[in-house]
């Protein structure tokens, strides 16, 4: 009964004068991490494409369904728990990939791993994190051995260090790969771009590659593409500091790894003959992450991907484009129940989860929420912004009378744009 017991841990410290230090509703969490973190920082987790119309209708979307409560069904507290890829799930939640993590807490991605693992919440692992997924590992296997583990993998353009990136995968007990799809080169971002800036050429954000030895390795090999010249700054050798306490080795060859990521990180060649070799290269488990059309989603599952995480990049690549939501009934559809369907993209309630589970996704992610949780108490900030979503999710469907995830279906919610019920997405859970 998690939720009650978080509601009642929280009245009882007001009693004592005490207020959440993480707050409970999405907007102000929000603004309580603008205003710890930096300018910059800020720019970078919270801003999207364009005139960020993809962020805003991520969140539209939500508002089209309406729940229908029904009561006196005598059912009590539902279990949370989900089986996927394997393995329990404490919940049907998971933390999205986020990368450059410290931009927001110096433990990073250690903080975001053992808030995870303390609640059995599932993380992905970013392909630009702060920190090795070697050492996030660690972290979880020491504070909750049994809770899943991912790892997102952007496609570079060098296949070895692809190969590389998954043994290191299946080394650390990751359950999953997941391929993002969406990101083969960096989409228009004006907060970043205002600013002038993109941590990865302080060498931020790069701890995966500076502790890769095929990446490392290939430093003195040719290579085609920009290699812009990496001027010495201030936070540039604080940085290189760090990545030489990774493994980067000499200051040099720290500037060296930024040159070579920029100059093979995009890879807008990426095809589905990529995704064959990636499927064909690891025993892990595969999913997609990034597809919003049902024919991609189809097409994938023909080639043995295991699943499909239907997102939009969180509104940072694509302006204008459809939202996670609008597009999950039709990708669900189109699986048919093959391998499961997971969505991330605008959340910020336990209510949108329930209503994303109800159009036929099986997990969902929380994104940006988590990172304000992180900028404002580290691990602990995490864990509560987990805590919060959890609870709420639960409560949501003890008083909508729901006694089990096996009951949430599209036949909960009301379309409001029509009045009408929805049946969308009946068939592809």
């Amino acid at each position: 009964m998690i939720g009650r017991r978080i509601q009642q841990k929280i009245y009882l410290e007001g009693l004592l004068g005490k207020k959440p230090v993480v707050p409970t509703h999405p907007d102000a969490l929000e603004r309580a991490a603008r205003r710890r973190m930096s300018r910059r920082a800020w720019a970078y987790v919270a801003g999207g494409a364009g005139l960020e119309r993809t962020m805003a209708r991520n969140r539209a979307a939500f508002d089209r369904y309406a729940l229908r409560p029904r009561m006196l069904r005598g059912a009590g507290p539902p279990s949370l728990e989900v089986g996927l890829f394997g393995r329990r799930w404490a919940a049907p939640l998971f933390l999205c990939p986020i990368g450059v993590l410290e931009l927001a807490h110096p433990d990073a991605d250690l903080a975001v791993a053992r808030a995870a693992a303390g609640r059995g919440v599932p993380v992905i692992f970013s392909n630009q994190s702060s920190r090795p997924i070697e050492a996030a590992a660690g972290v979880m296997d020491a504070v909750g051995p049994d809770t899943p583990r991912f790892f997102q993998l952007y496609h570079p353009t060098e296949r070895r260090v692809v190969e590389s990136f998954l043994r290191r995968a299946e080394s650390a007990g990751c359950a999953g790969v997941v391929l993002t799809v969406d990101t083969v080169q960096l989409g228009w971002r004006p907060r970043d771009l205002d600013l002038g800036h993109l941590p990865f050429l302080e060498g931020r954000g790069l701890a995966q590659y500076v502790t890769d030895p095929e990446f490392m390795g290939s430093l003195e090999d040719s290579q085609e593409g920009p290699s812009p010249r990496i001027r010495p700054s201030p936070s540039l050798l604080k940085t290189m500091l760090a990545l030489r306490r990774l493994g980067g080795g000499s200051l040099g060859r720290g500037r060296r790894a930024v040159q070579r990521f920029v100059a093979t990180y995009s890879f807008p060649e990426l095809s589905w003959d990529d995704v064959r070799r990636v499927r064909e290269a690891t025993a892990l488990p595969l999913l997609l992450k990034g597809i919003l059309h049902p024919e991609d989603a189809a097409r994938a599952v023909e080639l043995g991907v295991d699943g499909i995480v239907v997102s939009n990049h969180g509104g940072r690549q694509v302006d204008g484009a459809i939202s996670s939501l609008e597009a999950l009934p039709q990708v669900a559809r189109a699986v048919g129940g093959r391998v499961p369907v997971l969505m991330d993209g605008g959340v910020r309630t336990g209510a949108d989860v329930v209503k994303a589970l109800a159009l036929g996704a099986r997990a969902v992610g929380i994104g940006r929420p988590y990172v304000y949780g992180l900028a404002l108490a580290g691990a602990e900030g995490v864990g509560a912004v987990i805590d919060h979503m959890m609870a709420e999710l639960e409560l949501t469907l003890a008083l909508s009378g729901v006694a089990g995830l096996e009951e949430v279906g599209p036949d909960i919610l009301l379309e409001e744009r029509t009045g009408q019920e929805t049946m969308e997405g009946m068939d592809g859970r």
